[in-house]
């Protein structure tokens, strides 16, 4: 950070840039920014596959442009970036909830309040264009895009999912008149060497009350088409009164299940379902990608791809909680318990020590609750902001 502020201070205060991005050149570099500039040699940054990056901006690639619309801004000082920014319109969320909300995000700059700002400035008078009235964010087009500035913990490694930003991120965007709007908090759970007593007595409770029953696959395929559907649409339920929540299309469903049930260890996703085989709730957790990442450098080729194959099939000491979704029904009604009964024995024998929780909303206390059996710290937070326009 010091070196980019000793560069910005060198430059005389040479004229900023902005670009609009476009075309699968310019969005790599747009994707390469972060990775390549701002946060090269970073000890916490994790940084994001640039594939996924530039497939996430490609409306033939990504199904929330059914949808969604967006635009990508680049800032150059003397032909060299110095910062990046994404406006995003969720429309399908906006009928839903009757609003005219505007998202921003992929947002990242050096430590000059010129360039935050004539970044802003360009997407805010998009959005105003459009005819939005008021501007949100970090989101991405759902939920499944990494959400949330960091607020606290900048000197803990992120998840494989999550944003990593500068302590600086924070006074410029509230300088820009920026207000607290929702946040999430992280944990880090330490994995017990056996499932808790208590935790064990109101999983057995749990199972007898409701008559529930935690099922395993060992074929990818055969899960997908048991329960590939049925995981997304358990997930538009459980989640749909979360903050910014849009549920999922059908398309971005056939997406999702594609992109990211090949790639889970089986053994790390029970599942709950009633005496009818109806899914109830469902854990999807995956060893750690981070390290793998950090040294693919966001690239797959030409050796990328394998540090994630190996982080994926290799033991790994940090298991990452992607999600837990619970029918509304039963949730508060200690279902959880009947995952963790399930998956500390498997965590055990695959070497984990701890698990990343992932963000989850302050005032979520459905979820938070499952933590309180274990020892655990909350380690990182992150915000969503917003701002009328």
């Amino acid at each position: 950070m010091s070196n980019l502020k000793q560069q910005n201070n060198m430059s005389e205060r040479k004229p900023i840039h902005i670009v609009e991005i476009s075309g699968k050149r310019a969005l790599t570099k747009f994707a390469e920014f972060p990775i390549d500039t701002l946060y090269k040699n970073h000890p916490y940054y994790v940084p994001s596959l640039i594939s996924d990056i530039t497939g996430t901006f490609n409306p033939k690639e990504n199904p929330a442009y059914e949808f969604c619309e967006s635009i990508c801004y680049m800032a150059y000082r003397d032909g060299k970036p110095v910062g990046r920014i994404a406006g995003i319109i969720n429309h399908c969320l906006n009928e839903r909830t009757g609003e005219k909300e505007a998202r921003f995000g992929f947002v990242d700059f050096i430590d000059d309040k010129d360039v935050s700002s004539v970044l802003f400035k360009f997407v805010e008078d998009w959005a105003r264009r459009k005819g939005m009235t008021s501007m949100h964010g970090p989101l991405g087009f759902s939920d499944m895009d990494p959400e949330g500035m960091l607020v606290d913990g900048f000197d803990q490694m992120g998840t494989s999912v999550t944003i990593y930003n500068y302590p600086y991120y924070v006074d410029h965007i509230e300088s820009l008149g920026y207000e607290k709007e929702s946040d999430w908090v992280e944990f880090k759970i330490q994995i017990p060497k056996e499932v808790p007593e208590k935790h064990q007595r109101i999983t057995d409770i749990v199972k007898r009350k409701y008559n529930l029953r935690v099922i395993k696959y060992t074929d990818t395929n055969k899960l997908i088409k048991d329960y590939g559907q049925k995981i997304f649409e358990l997930i538009n339920v459980a989640y749909n009164d979360l903050y910014g929540y849009c549920p999922l299309s059908q398309r971005q469903i056939d997406y999702y299940i594609k992109m990211y049930i090949p790639m889970i260890r089986l053994e790390n996703v029970p599942l709950i379902v009633d005496e009818n085989d109806e899914l109830i709730g469902v854990g999807i957790t995956l060893p750690s990608l981070v390290k793998a990442l950090r040294k693919s450098r966001g690239r797959m080729f030409p050796f990328g791809f394998i540090h994630l194959l190996k982080a994926l099939k290799c033991k790994n000491d940090v298991v990452e909680m992607l999600l837990v979704a619970v029918r509304p029904d039963y949730q508060s009604k200690g279902v959880n318990a009947l995952l963790f009964a399930d998956l500390i024995p498997v965590f055990n024998a695959n070497g984990y020590t701890y698990a990343e929780s992932n963000p989850e909303l302050e005032d979520n206390n459905k979820v938070q609750a499952q933590w309180q059996y274990f020892e655990r710290e909350q380690h990182r937070r992150r915000r969503a902001y917003c701002k009328k326009l």
